[in-house]
């Protein structure tokens, strides 16, 4: 509780944060969205740096962007930059790359790849921040049995950390109203001493499948991708599409609208001939279903089912953006390919930022702004 002038105000300020492996912003963005402010961004991607520079740093209040490999970097030094000694850090974010443990990884390819070692860096920076929640992104590979080790050294730092690390939940964008399939990890953590108060997590859905609003009236349908496809503006630089052989060209014609695959396409490589896999290559988006997750290889159609509905060619890095929620006046550097891998390694704007406002009031109940809400199914007691 406040006792003086100066904790009252201290209380009143905007809540902030601080985004690590923060990419071409899209966690940033759901945060300023959500109504903080965004204090510290660091990011190894020149082009993503460029990108989150040239849309996330216009603002009064300018995040500082620290350019470079995390595991370089000073975490304490890094604070410094950010916070004066009397603030503190709120909610750190974070979704260090993903590749080591991709579903797509064969076997135990993954297992020792050293990105997955990144998410400890992170807890460099936890103990540095101090923040009161952490939130953590990553893909639902890192639960398989093979990375359990990797996990459990996570949870341990974080215990050593001082914080209460939740059991990890798998959320799918598409039940939160991104027009897009996309399961995805997310860690909470709690400073040691905060409780969630009768706050649920994670969040329940807002969106589901025929069947789920059947039974749950107060569930919205989820969303078709179907408005991504709508022209561009004409001078919107992320507007373009990969160039094609004509051979390509020719088997996206033979291809059905709205659907198809490799097979129909008639494009069989020899690799196919023993290998039944990988079926949604070369297919077409169905404008009337949430579209298939956006990778890091989602403007390229031999990486999966990424052809325009209807027309010949690969959907746009803006279509893409689209698909992740990012704004028409969001723009990516560094060429398409670099977009696609900026587009395709971001949280969804929408998402993060539906999470961020959920977890708001436990932040703010973190400050003693707030007190906990209720339990579920129990009355909240209100003074005579």
């Amino acid at each position: 509780m406040a006792t003086d002038k100066q904790s009252k105000e201290e209380l009143q300020k905007t809540l902030n944060c601080v985004d690590l492996f923060a990419g071409a912003g899209g966690f940033s963005l759901a945060a300023r969205r959500a109504g903080l402010e965004i204090r510290l961004a660091v990011e190894s991607n020149k082009h993503a740096v460029e990108t989150y520079r040239n849309n996330l740093c216009k603002a009064s209040k300018r995040p500082i962007v620290l350019a470079g490999d995390i595991r370089l970097m000073d975490p304490v030094a890094a604070y410094s930059k950010a916070y004066k000694q009397e603030e503190s850090c709120d909610l750190l974010l974070g979704g260090p790359p993903c590749q080591g443990f991709s579903t797509h990884r064969l076997n135990d390819s993954g297992v020792a790849d050293e990105r997955n070692d990144l998410i400890h860096v992170y807890f460099a920076f936890v103990r540095a921040f101090a923040p009161s929640v952490f939130l953590m992104e990553n893909v639902p590979g890192m639960l398989w049995d093979r990375h359990a080790e990797t996990l459990n050294r996570f949870y341990l730092q974080g215990a050593l950390a001082g914080y209460e690390v939740q059991e990890p939940v798998v959320i799918d964008a598409r039940d939160f109203g991104v027009p897009q399939r996309r399961k995805r990890v997310f860690i909470l953590g709690l400073k040691r001493g905060l409780d969630l108060g009768g706050l649920a997590w994670p969040p329940r859905p807002t969106h589901g499948s025929p069947s789920a609003c059947a039974k749950d009236p107060s569930l919205m349908p989820w969303r078709s991708c179907a408005h991504v496809f709508a022209p561009a503006e004409p001078d919107d630089l992320n507007d373009v599409h990969m160039r094609h052989s004509e051979e390509l060209i020719e088997a996206f014609r033979r291809t059905p609208l709205n659907g198809g695959s490799r097979r129909e396409s008639g494009r069989l490589l020899a690799c196919h001939v023993d290998h039944d896999g990988h079926k949604d290559v070369y297919g077409r988006m169905d404008p009337s279903q949430p579209a298939p997750t956006m990778t890091t290889a989602c403007i390229n159609p031999s990486k999966g089912r990424f052809v325009h509905p209807t027309q010949h060619h690969g959907i746009t890095a803006r279509q893409a953006a689209r698909i992740q929620t990012f704004p028409e006046d969001f723009t990516f550097s560094g060429g398409l390919m670099a977009a696609g891998v900026q587009i395709g390694n971001a949280v969804p704007v929408e998402l993060g930022e539906q999470l961020i406002r959920y977890l708001t009031p436990l932040l703010r109940r973190a400050r003693g702004e707030e007190k906990a809400a209720a339990p579920a199914g129990e009355p909240e007691t209100v003074p005579a």
